[in-house]
């Protein structure tokens, strides 16, 4: 019940992206006419803002209640949103969108660790997957609102969007909370979970909040574990493969290489949304006898498809707004495969009561090199480079399959080597269920209680 409410709220709360960010640049640049130096400052200082938050959050959902973290993270970000309702100035306007990215990107973590909490490791992939697929909607449903009752010719205009944005993010909270009640927030461990890294990083909490020795630094923790630095360049990889041209390159590319109709990309944006969820739980159900590292190449394989695709859309000008469209919905049958695996897999490969700081830092990641995607992509498409544009982006998804592939190289020579967890993260969810070779530290028990 705890993981459907997370779910839920999850949903709710991306509300605002979808209200906010696709009409903000125009609402600061042309409604308000602060000119596109202060709209595109606002979206980066959003996207520093999410950089900032999000390994901070990590580390204090791994010292602290993470339900608080994420309500006080949401509200942080309620008030900066709600807060650009009542702004004429342009450096206000900078200030909450700042907060606003900090609240956003701040609860993410939160509710990651709560997402692996509240769930058993039978159905740990389904409740990420399901998470990202409310999530996914929850954006679609803000956009598809606000692009019918925002009107972008007034000042106060895009205000519907932005109380949209800080009553999803109110209600998210409410829910949160309500699903984090019980006694100091504890939480059970299931029997057979006893000896996953998961459940020793949450047996490690009590010991580092009674003064034992910190553990190593995440970052130097992910240089210097195999598995976590290649889990660390597939996110990169595959982020800067797709999610970082979604809202702003490969619009740009198929309005000024294409040149197709500007309601193709609505309906490009609509069929990934719609693939999603039609797919996710088919998906869940298909990969689930599947490692996580195979199932990483297999999405690496289908960012190189679409691009490809993609690639081949000059070459047929009566078709290419279909090739467009189709290309968006063969990223999202990758999406389905990538939003079950990749987050598991992170917590599965994080240091003992690192879990939330680890996922956190990979999050930085993520956001970081999705910021700088379009940058690259105004450079590229702006000179005329549209091929270099595609090469690049196929070379990426290329780099995201080798990344993968080591990442399976990593876990099987640290299973081979009796590391904790490694068989685990190496084969499927039901496979390491079954499986009597993996390494215990204790047989199966009764479930276990921990208080936070």
């Amino acid at each position: 019940m705890r993981a459907r409410l997370l779910i839920l709220a999850s949903a709710i709360g991306m509300l605002g992206w979808g209200a906010v960010l696709p009409y903000q640049y125009a609402y600061a640049a042309e409604t308000r006419e602060w000119g596109a130096l202060v709209a595109a400052g606002a979206s980066s200082l959003f996207a520093v803002g999410a950089l900032v938050a999000a390994p901070i959050a990590g580390r204090l959902s791994d010292r602290f209640d993470p339900v608080r973290v994420a309500v006080v993270a949401q509200l942080i970000g309620a008030a900066g949103v709600g807060s650009l309702m009542f702004v004429d100035d342009p450096t206000l306007f900078l200030a909450g969108m700042l907060v606003f990215g900090l609240g956003l990107a701040g609860a993410g973590p939160a509710k990651q660790v709560l997402a692996l909490r509240w769930s058993s490791s039978d159905d740990r992939r389904k409740v990420f997957a399901y998470k990202f697929t409310g999530e996914a909607l929850g954006m679609a449903v803000g956009a598809f609102i606000a692009g019918h009752l925002v009107d972008l010719g007034t000042a106060d205009g895009l205000d519907l969007g932005f109380a949209m944005a800080a009553a999803g993010f109110a209600v998210s909270t409410a829910i949160i909370a309500l699903a984090g009640r019980g006694p100091r927030g504890a939480r059970a461990i299931e029997p057979g979970l006893e000896t996953s890294a998961i459940a020793a990083d949450l047996r490690a909490e009590d010991a580092r909040d009674a003064g034992t020795g910190a553990p190593r630094g995440v970052v130097r923790a992910i240089l210097t574990t195999p598995a976590l630095r290649w889990t660390a360049v597939v996110t990169v990889t595959l982020a800067l493969g797709f999610y970082a041209q979604f809202e702003s390159g490969l619009p740009a590319y198929a309005l000024t290489v294409l040149d197709v109709d500007a309601t193709a990309i609505g309906t490009a944006a609509a069929v990934n949304c719609i693939v999603i969820v039609a797919l996710q739980v088919f998906m869940v159900r298909l990969t689930a006898r599947y490692s996580a590292p195979s199932l990483l190449m297999a999405v690496g394989g289908i960012w190189v498809l679409s691009w490809l695709v993609l690639s081949a859309a000059p070459l047929a000008p009566g078709v290419a707004s279909a090739l467009f469209v189709m290309t968006y919905g063969i990223f999202a049958v990758g999406e389905t495969m990538y939003s079950p695996v990749l987050q598991p897999l992170t917590a599965q490969l994080a240091p003992r009561g690192m879990v939330g700081q680890t996922l956190g830092t990979i999050t930085a990641l993520q956001t970081s090199f999705s910021a700088v995607g379009p940058l690259v992509a105004g450079v590229m498409l702006g000179a005329g480079l549209a091929d270099l544009f595609l090469g690049a982006h196929v070379a990426i998804s290329l780099v995201a399959v080798f990344a993968a592939w080591r990442i399976k190289r990593a876990l099987a020579a640290s299973a081979a080597a009796g590391a904790p967890g490694a068989t685990e993260a190496s084969v499927a969810p039901e496979a390491s269920a079954r499986s009597t070779d993996a390494p215990r530290a204790e047989p199966p028990t009764t479930p276990v209680t921990i208080a936070s």
